[in-house]
């Protein structure tokens, strides 16, 4: 009986070892099973990725977020009367008056700043906005019949972030200099900026009131304006080789070198949606998505292209596996599925040395070091399994052009779809070619046959 026994078992183990059936199932497993732990994977670049984006937002915090600059806004209070229920009411109300001609010159000069291993990019600017409000004389025809209070009119510019500016600001009216005040008196429209005050001191002829004042400012990342002139220019100079122009407009003219950048803008008031002027609190959403401006990009996101790498894992998975089942078939060796399982970790390991190392050099660097470190582990762990230098060597030649062909679909974003595409279609294609004459059949007996032709 126990010869029975073990007769039975000795016949269920060789039938297990040489079912092709029962390894396809088995190696389709590991696969599967092998996405666990890249989930972990893409768990923790993105948690790398929010601690680069923290050690931003302090450093940002310390030096100055991002800029966003509009205005000059002219307001003039005033006073109207209304009759309700038979009785006269005084009601104080405000209009909001944009320039005709704005016109903003600036210099950018970019900084990178390092918290630990991450690199920041700040800026110190210099902007000189100037212009008129020619044309504003007939807006207050709107407001006859109420009574201006001019003593009490101001001006307000938007600044984003007050802790980055650097010099005092002085805004020339018609020739007079005045100091500006911190804060604003439209938090409606202009939710953070400077105010000038005491602008008038009796009624005021506005056709011809022109304006100029500079603008020292520090900043992180993101420089915006808004276009609320009738015409707006805006004209940009950096040293920065690598600007992302961004927002609701693009520039008319753009000049990106390896030594900077220049960006001029040509904006009309019929690009926009919202008037030259309005009474109350409106308009303010309309002002804030008509911003453009830059951003000083790092040149690559390594967080990023690592993700978009980790998006292949199951490629790279699949080729290797398929390389060492295609070497089993055309051979007699035979791998366990502890073997595949220990190659499957090293080809996951891959994502974590890539990130790690990238965070030090360019991802380019990473990629090379991470990829001749696993291709090199796994060659020499297949070498010790097959113990034929033929078959491990394809093996290699398998990794490598994976990882090539991985980086070249990385770098053509553009046509990763593409390129995605016709790589799987030709994989699959070799891989019928190839496997075309085999007797699956007989296979799964324990013997293969493979005919010619």
């Amino acid at each position: 009986m126990e010869t029975e026994d073990k007769s039975i078992i000795e016949t269920v183990a060789k039938f297990i070892r040489g079912s092709v059936s029962l390894k396809l199932i088995s190696v389709f497993v590991l696969m599967l099973l092998l996405m666990i732990p890249m989930e972990f994977v893409h768990s923790l670049i993105n948690e790398r990725e929010s601690l680069r984006k923290s050690a931003v937002k302090d450093v940002s915090d310390k030096w100055s977020g991002s800029q966003d600059i509009y205005g000059p806004v002219l307001t003039l209070p005033f006073n109207r009367t209304v009759s309700e229920d038979g009785k006269v009411k005084i009601i104080r109300d405000e209009m909001h008056i944009l320039p005709s001609i704005l016109q903003v010159k600036g210099s950018i000069s970019p900084e990178s700043l390092s918290r630990g291993i991450y690199e920041v990019v700040v800026y110190n600017s210099s902007l000189l906005v100037s212009g008129g409000f020619d044309g504003a004389e007939r807006y207050i025809q709107e407001i006859s019949s109420g009574q201006i209070l001019w003593h009490e009119a101001f001006v307000t510019v938007h600044i984003s972030d007050l802790r980055g500016i650097k010099e005092r600001v002085t805004v020339t009216l018609n020739g007079n200099n005045i100091q500006a005040d911190p804060g604003t008196q439209i938090p409606g429209l202009v939710t953070s900026g400077i105010t000038v005050k005491n602008i008038f001191s009796g009624p005021q002829n506005l056709n011809g009131l022109s304006f100029s004042f500079e603008l020292t400012l520090q900043g992180s990342s993101h420089l915006g304006f808004a276009p609320l002139g009738k015409e707006t220019t805006v004209e940009l100079s950096s040293s920065w080789a690598d600007p992302s122009f961004s927002g609701a407009f693009l520039p008319d003219n753009r000049e990106v070198r390896d030594d900077g950048f220049t960006a001029s803008y040509k904006i009309l008031e019929l690009n926009r949606n919202y008037p030259q002027y309005w009474v109350g609190e409106a308009n303010s959403t309309s002002v804030q998505k008509s911003i453009f401006g830059v951003e000083l990009l790092l040149p690559v996101d390594d967080y990023l292209m690592t993700a978009r790498s980790a998006k292949y894992a199951l490629l790279a998975i699949v080729l290797t596996f398929l390389t060492f089942f295609l070497t089993e078939i055309f051979s007699t060796k035979r791998v366990h599925p502890f073997q595949y399982l220990i190659i499957g970790l090293g080809l996951v390991l891959y994502y974590t040395l890539l990130i790690s190392i990238s965070e030090h050099t360019n991802f380019t660097t990473a990629y090379i070091i991470a990829s001749v470190g696993i291709i090199g582990m796994i060659g020499l762990y297949a070498k010790a399994i097959l113990k034929n230098a033929r078959q491990t060597g394809v093996l290699v030649l398998v990794l490598v052009l994976t990882y090539t062909f991985v980086y070249i679909t990385l770098q053509l974003q553009d046509y990763a779809l593409l390129i995605g595409s016709i790589g799987l279609t030709a994989i699959l294609g070799f891989t019928m070619y190839i496997t075309r004459n085999v007797n699956w059949y007989d296979l799964g007996a324990g013997k293969s046959d493979v005919s010619e032709k």
